[in-house]
């Protein structure tokens, strides 16, 4: 008995030398750098992006939606009068113009705030947030540059980037709503409130936008 104790113990001993031993969890190896690293380097870490980066990434989003979907719905109710080169440049510089305002609007703030410009990562961290707005209204853009080159006409080029903006904010709501755990019934009491919001929201920009 002690003899094959003792055995035991020694092929342990010796398991635990040989470098392809592992760990009790299987997570890593034990005593061989090498494979060590490419056990890391098949998985390599990636870096998160901050919740507060997140947070104002998709406000960006959420906003430049909106007013894009106005921009389009002006244009959709007077399609006679708009020709598809104007509809997809009046989208884009509608755009562009609102990520220019709130990049600006990111380096006052932060500068009333600090006392102090943005360093490099901070002026990182406001263009991606910034470059935001331009991501939602890349699929609208690319259907009216579509009638643009001829491919679609105008009014079903317009209602398709319409549709594409509504589905966008109505997925985003989706989510925040779920994300609350809130029991079905509030979550769907929520959704709608935030859809009446939503509504509103465009009403105003249309009549902005079309005056």
């Amino acid at each position: 008995m002690e003899q094959g104790a003792a055995g035991a113990a020694a092929d342990g001993d010796a398991a635990a030398g040989r470098p392809d031993a592992i760990d009790v969890h299987g997570a890593e190896v034990v005593g061989h750098p090498a494979r060590h690293g490419r056990a890391h380097r098949r998985h390599p870490e990636r870096p998160q992006r901050p919740r507060e980066e997140l947070t104002e990434a998709l406000r960006e989003r959420v906003y430049a939606s909106f007013t894009g979907l106005a921009i389009v719905l002006v244009q959709l109710e007077n399609v006679e009068h708009v020709g598809p080169v104007r509809a997809t440049v009046t989208l884009l510089i509608g755009i562009v113009a609102i990520t220019a305002a709130g990049f600006v609007a990111g380096v006052v703030a932060h500068v009333a705030v600090h006392s102090a410009f943005p360093d490099r990562a901070e002026f990182g961290r406001m263009l991606r947030v910034s470059g935001t707005a331009i991501a939602s209204a890349a699929a609208p853009l690319v259907i009216l540059a579509l009638a643009a080159f001829g491919v679609l006409e105008l009014e079903p080029a317009l209602r398709i980037a319409s549709i594409l903006y509504l589905a966008t904010l109505g997925l985003i709501g989706l989510v925040a709503v779920r994300r609350t755990h809130a029991p079905w019934w509030k979550q769907l009491v929520a959704l709608g409130a935030l859809l009446a919001l939503g509504l509103a929201v465009v009403v105003l920009q249309q009549l902005a936008h079309g005056h």
